[in-house]
C-alpha cells in the first residue's frame, strides 16, 4: 500500500518510517525542506520517495500524489515561536484535509493529545481542534491520543533526565502533583503501525497510555530509582506558571516557548479513558520504569533514532536550509584560519565529533560561558548538545548551532548560529585536496550594534578560534600521548 507520511523529520515519524518500510509499504515522505531528509539513513529503495510540501502553503499541495491509500498526520507547532501555533496548526490541518479529499486515501491516522478534562491547555485544545478538522474531511479518521511519551530523545524523557540528573533537591511547582499516564515510544509506534487499514478503527478515537498512572513527581522519583540516584522533591504552591516555565527553561535544554506550553499542559490531567485497543491489536504495554531502562539501552548503544530537537522549529527550519547555505560575502566580517594537516580522515572524524560532550576542543569554559549568557537572554544555550556523538546531518541542532551542510565526501561542515546575536553567524570547516584545514567564521552584522559586537568579541574569537583549529589538526595518537 502507498502511505503518505507527514512530519517526516519529526520525532515520531522518524521512528515510524522504518517500521512501515519493513512491512512492505510504499512510503511518501512530506518535508518542508528536502535538504533535511537523511538520504544516507535509508538506502535507495523503490518503496521510499520524498516530496516537498508545506501545509501552510496551498501551492505546494499539488505535490501530493493522488494514488495514496492512507496518510499519517504527525504535524504540530507547539515549539514554534513564530506566530500563534494554534492558528498555524488549524490552517495546516485544513489544507491537509483539502489535499486528502482529492486522493483515493481510505484512512487518516492522527496522533493527538489526551483531552478528557473540561478545561484544556492551549496546546491540548489545539490538538483537539486539529482532530475535529481532520474528522470533518471525507477520509475516515483514526485518532490516537497520547500523553507523556517516554523514549530516548523524546522531549519528556530529556526534560525529566535533565531535572533528575542535575538537581539532587528540587523545589518544584505544584503541577508536579498532576496525574498522567506515560507511554513508551515503542508502544506508540506499535499503535500507529497496527491501526493501519483496521476498518474497525475508522472514525474512532482512542486514548493510548502505559499501565501506570503517575504524578509527575512520581515520574521524577521513578526515573531516579532506575538510575540509582537519591533525590528529594519539595512541592510548593507559590510558583506561578511563568516562574515554572523559567524553572524548566534554565534547568533543562528546552526552549522557553516549549517550556511555557509544556507547563500549561502539565496543569491538566492526561489519564486515558478505558478502551480495548491494546487487546485488539495484541500490544503488550510497557511499564514506566521499564520504558526508562529501554531508553537508556538505546542511549548507551548510540542508537537514538530521533530526538525532539529534530522537530524544534527555528528560523532556519522555518525558512528552509537553502536560504542560509550560501554564506554571504558582502558586508561581512570574517575570521579565516588555515593549517596543514597530515591525516584528513582523522581530522574529519574530529570535526564530525565537535560539540556536545566532546566540546569545542579549546576554551570549553568560554563556550560554556557564552552558552550561559545566551540562555540568560532567551537563547538556546549549549544544553541542546547533539543527538549522536559521531553522526551529523543537515538540520540537526549542535549546541547553539544548526547544521546546514554535513558532507564527508566534500569534507565540509557548515553551521549557522542560533544563539541571540545582533546579526547572523556561520562557522565552516573544510579540508582541501592539498590537506589544508580551513576554518572560517563569518558574521553579518545587523546595524551599529552588530559592528560593536564583532569588535568587542574579536579578541576572544582570535584566542578561541586559533586554539580550536590547532587542536583539531593534532592527530589523535599525538593528542592522546
Amino acid at each position: 500500500m502507498k502511505i503518505l507520511l507527514t512530519g517526516a523529520t519529526g520525532y515520531i515519524a522518524q521512528r515510524l518510517l522504518p517500521v512501515l518500510l519493513e512491512q512492505g509499504h510504499e512510503v511518501v515522505c512530506c518535508l518542508r525542506d528536502l535538504n533535511r531528509f537523511n538520504t544516507d539513513t535509508y538506502p535507495a529503495s523503490e518503496l521510499l520517495s520524498v516530496i516537498e510540501v508545506d501545509f501552510l502553503k496551498t501551492e505546494t499541495l499539488k505535490n501530493i500524489p493522488t494514488d495514496i491509500d492512507a496518510a499519517y498526520y504527525l504535524i504540530h507547532s507547539m515549539s514554534s515561536s513564530a506566530g500563534d501555533f494554534a492558528t498555524m496548526e488549524a490552517a495546516a490541518a485544513k489544507n491537509f484535509v483539502l489535499a486528502l479529499n482529492s486522493t483515493q486515501a481510505k484512512q487518516i491516522i492522527y496522533l493527538g493529545g489526551i483531552s478528557n478534562e473540561k478545561v484544556l491547555s492551549k496546546h491540548l485544545h489545539s490538538r483537539k481542534n486539529v482532530e475535529d478538522i481532520l474528522a470533518a474531511g471525507a477520509v475516515p479518521l483514526t485518532t490516537l491520543r497520547a500523553g507523556i511519551i517516554v523514549g530516548s530523545g523524546s522531549a519528556s524523557f530529556e526534560i525529566i533526565r535533565d531535572l533528575v540528573e542535575k538537581l539532587p533537591i528540587m523545589i518544584a511547582p505544584r503541577w508536579l502533583n498532576t496525574k498522567c499516564q506515560p507511554i513508551a515510544i515503542s508502544n506508540v509506534i506499535e499503535f500507529l503501525a497496527r491501526v493501519l487499514f483496521r476498518e474497525e478503527t475508522y472514525n474512532n478515537s482512542y486514548d493510548i497510555g502505559g499501565p501506570d498512572i503517575l504524578t509527575y513527581k512520581q515520574m521524577l522519583l521513578g526515573f531516579a530509582q532506575v538510575r540509582g540516584l537519591n533525590r528529594k522533591i519539595f512541592v510548593v504552591p507559590v510558583m506561578t506558571p511563568k516562574l515554572s516555565s523559567y524553572w524548566l527553561y534554565f534547568v533543562t535544554a528546552t526552549s522557553y516557548t516549549l517550556a511555557k506550553n509544556l507547563v500549561d499542559s502539565m496543569k491538566v490531567e492526561v489519564v486515558c479513558e478505558p478502551n480495548n485497543l491494546s487487546q485488539l491489536l495484541g500490544i503488550n504495554l510497557i511499564p514506566y520504569k521499564k520504558a526508562i531502562s529501554l531508553a537508556f539501552d538505546k542511549i548507551e548503544q548510540n542508537a537514538v533514532i530521533s530526538s525532539w530537537k529534530d522537530a524544534l522549529t527555528s528560523d532556519v527550519l522555518n525558512k528552509g536550509i537553502a536560504q542560509y547555505i550560501e554564506v554571504p560575502v558582502n558586508g561581512c566580517y570574517k575570521d579565516v584560519r588555515k593549517i596543514k594537516i597530515s591525516s584528513s580522515d582523522d581530522v574529519l572524524n574530529k570535526i564530525w565529533s565537535i560539540g556536545g560532550k566532546t566540546g569545542w576542543y579549546y576554551g570549553n569554559w568560554m563556550w560554556a560561558l557564552r552558552g550561559f549568557l545566551d540562555k540568560m537572554v532567551g537563547g538556546v544555550g549549549l544544553r541542546r548538545g547533539r543527538k549522536s556523538p559521531t553522526i551529523i546531518r543537515a538540520g540537526d541542532s549542535l549546541d547553539f548551532w544548526r547544521v546546514l551542510l554535513a558532507n564527508k565526501e566534500q569534507k565540509r561542515l557548515l553551521l549557522y548560529a542560533e544563539m541571540k546575536l545582533p546579526g547572523e553567524a556561520w562557522l565552516e570547516f573544510k579540508i582541501t585536496n592539498e590537506n589544508i584545514l580551513e576554518q572560517t567564521a563569518t558574521f553579518r552584522p545587523l546595524g551599529l550594534w552588530g559592528r560593536i559586537y564583532w569588535y568587542a568579541v574579536f579578541p576572544f574569537h582570535g584566542f578561541i578560534f586559533n586554539g580550536m583549529i590547532k587542536r583539531i589538526a593534532i592527530e589523535r595518537s599525538k593528542s592522546s600521548s
